[in-house]
């Protein structure tokens, strides 16, 4: 929606930084107010509390969004693609959960497995024979969106494995409430809220968007690496610098999200954006399961006489940094082989009323 509104590359870099400011101060309510209830009421209501939430951002929605009838499901909408491509996630996020508990040479964590690629792959063949494919097989031809994709997998397993992560550490190794480790990270959402308002536009109007990416994950790189230099008595204090260099994050997304969505043709770009959003949750979701997994499993080869829970733990956290690191290394090389877009002298576009989605109109300012 954005992507549309704000066709112009300079104000979708505004819109983008507004929208990535959003998500970060509510990540940064989110984390002090969840150490709050967790230590008052209980952890219960950290779930409980997003039902009234849910219920006050619908009746919002029903106010503030246009109401623009959809496909639906007697217009032909792939309900049964819906159905494989979820049931797929679900299995391979489940599988590597599984696999931390039995082993990957279990006999239920193959069949898991096993399933999961059944599934995604009838997901590839539906969508190819569906005649209103929730992703036609185009929106996949572009190196620029599967590479900008991967790049945005890779991240987001990165960073919100690493809330994950520094959650538990701060509270199992350094024993820090609830409440004490949510104002211990809320420095990380504040940069982070203040690098995607007040600075990525500016800098991405100034160097580009390519630029800006790769120096935010640069910087996310950097601070994954001191990441693995934490003690196991340690301090909160020992965070700072990271949670501070975190804030980078607020630079690459925008960025990202920007160099991913150039070039798109107006009729895709509500499936390419739905692709985008789809890719976050799905990262975050494996990310979290796979270098949970990772932590877990070196902390009990770790686990033995002599050596305390908390240096056990401290192990199993610096493996996961190591591979986190090594995922942020994985999205440079791909941002640096990322197609470059090069967009048609003069004009971003726009599709206007009673245009073509296949014939994009310049958008005079």
């Amino acid at each position: 929606m954005l992507v549309t509104l704000f066709p112009a590359p300079a104000e979708r870099a505004r819109a983008l930084g507004a929208f990535a400011f959003t998500g970060s101060a509510g990540a940064a309510l989110g984390q002090v107010l969840g150490g709050v209830l967790t230590d008052t009421l209980g952890w219960q209501w950290v779930f409980l509390v997003n039902v009234p939430i849910g219920v006050a951002a619908v009746l919002l929605a029903l106010r503030a969004l246009p109401d623009e009838p959809g496909t639906g499901l007697s217009g032909g909408s792939d309900a049964l693609g819906a159905l494989l491509v979820t049931g797929g996630a679900m299995l391979a996020v489940y599988s590597i959960v599984q696999a931390q508990q039995l082993g990957w040479a279990s006999g239920r964590v193959l069949a898991l497995a096993a399933t999961t690629v059944v599934l995604l792959a009838a997901f590839v063949v539906r969508q190819a024979r569906a005649a209103t494919p929730l992703l036609p097989p185009r929106i996949l031809r572009s190196r620029r969106t599967v590479g900008a994709n991967l790049i945005q997998l890779l991240i987001l397993a990165t960073m919100f494995s690493f809330q994950v992560q520094v959650a538990l550490y701060l509270q199992k190794v350094l024993h820090q409430s609830a409440l004490a480790t949510g104002l211990a990270m809320l420095p990380a959402a504040l940069s982070i809220g203040a690098a995607s308002l007040g600075l990525s536009a500016r800098l991405i109007g100034r160097f580009g968007e390519r630029t800006v990416l790769l120096a935010g994950l640069a910087v996310l790189l950097v601070a994954r690496l001191l990441l693995l230099g934490i003690p196991a008595h340690g301090s909160p204090v020992d965070l700072l610098p990271v949670m501070l260099l975190s804030g980078s994050f607020g630079l690459a997304m925008p960025a990202l999200t920007g160099l991913g969505m150039a070039g798109v043709e107006p009729r895709d770009a509500g499936v390419t954006s739905g692709l985008f959003n789809t890719t976050q949750q799905l990262g975050a979701a494996l990310g979290v399961a796979a270098l949970s997994s990772v932590a877990a499993t070196r902390t009990a080869q770790l686990t033995r006489p002599g050596v305390t829970t908390e240096t056990a733990l401290t192990g199993g956290f610096h493996l996961a940094f190591g591979v986190g690191a090594v995922l942020l290394a994985a999205a440079i090389a791909l941002t640096v082989a990322l197609p470059r877009h090069r967009p048609q002298a003069g004009a971003a576009f726009v599709t206007e009323p009673g245009a073509s989605a296949d014939q994009p109109v310049p958008n005079h300012h």
